[in-house]
């Protein structure tokens, strides 16, 4: 069974226990388990290091070696449970496991004088923790890749839309309904939503429109599209054009 599976039947039946001893309601726990691919070269020891330090941050504890909910013990050699296979991460302080845990224990140590590093802990697109080159090299080697975004400015599809159509600035922001500044905007939501993961209200902010109304507009874009093929070049020059020397754009949430 994967590991997220007996999490989430874990995190379940814990939830229902203590709801019905306490006399609770709702959710216990703040988020769902969620799995995250981690770089190890740099940020595997700092994490590790960071999970282990949480109780001594909480002030539960002045000594994470006397807090026995953390793996922290099995990597010491003090819990014989053998819940945690420890070699992979001893072996990168040093071959003999003996030095190794000395060794680690003063890495964890150093810890506690440096305090947290917000940036071994923001997550790319929920799921990797490491540099983007890391993250690329991931992406790069799985079979079906799944859509991404390009880290491209709103205000730089919209110079696009107006060089390659020609439609004059103050149409596309004027707030009256001229039918070419109507398209140009329709085009710029398009883009922005296919190609940077914009959400249309952003869109509708950024020209000060109702959202209702650019969202109907995606939708005739995306109509033309299929029938109009000096439009579907135009589009296909400009997301070429936008995403030429782009680079991927990756979501942060704090872990």
């Amino acid at each position: 069974m994967p590991l997220s599976k007996i999490m989430h039947v874990l995190q379940f039946r814990y939830t229902r226990y203590f709801n019905k001893r306490y006399g609770k309601v709702g959710h216990l726990f703040q988020g769902r388990y969620k799995a995250i691919l981690c770089e190890k070269e740099s940020y595997l020891l700092e994490l590790i290091r960071y999970i282990h330090l949480n109780p001594v941050r909480a002030e539960i504890v002045e000594d994470p070696g006397r807090y026995p909910w953390t793996g922290h013990l099995a990597y010491m050699g003090k819990e014989k449970r053998n819940l945690i296979d420890s070699d992979r991460v001893l072996g990168q302080f040093a071959k003999k496991r003996s030095l190794a845990r000395r060794v680690y224990g003063q890495f964890v140590w150093d810890g506690m004088k440096t305090g947290h590093e917000e940036k071994y802990y923001r997550v790319k697109d929920q799921r990797y923790l490491g540099e983007d080159e890391f993250v690329d090299k991931v992406e790069g080697l799985k079979k079906k890749h799944e859509p991404w975004y390009w880290d491209i400015s709103l205000e730089k599809i919209v110079l696009e839309v107006l060089r390659e159509t020609g439609i004059p600035r103050d149409q596309v922001y004027s707030l009256t309904r001229g039918r070419e500044g109507a398209l140009g905007r329709y085009l710029a939501a398009y883009l922005a939503r296919k190609l940077a993961g914009f959400r249309v209200i952003e869109v509708a902010r950024h020209f000060n429109r109702e959202p209702m109304t650019l969202s109907l507009g995606v939708k005739k874009v995306e109509s033309l599209l299929q029938n109009d093929k000096a439009l579907a070049k135009k589009v296909e020059i400009m997301e070429r054009n936008l995403t030429e020397k782009s680079k991927k754009k990756y979501f942060i949430t704090i872990a």
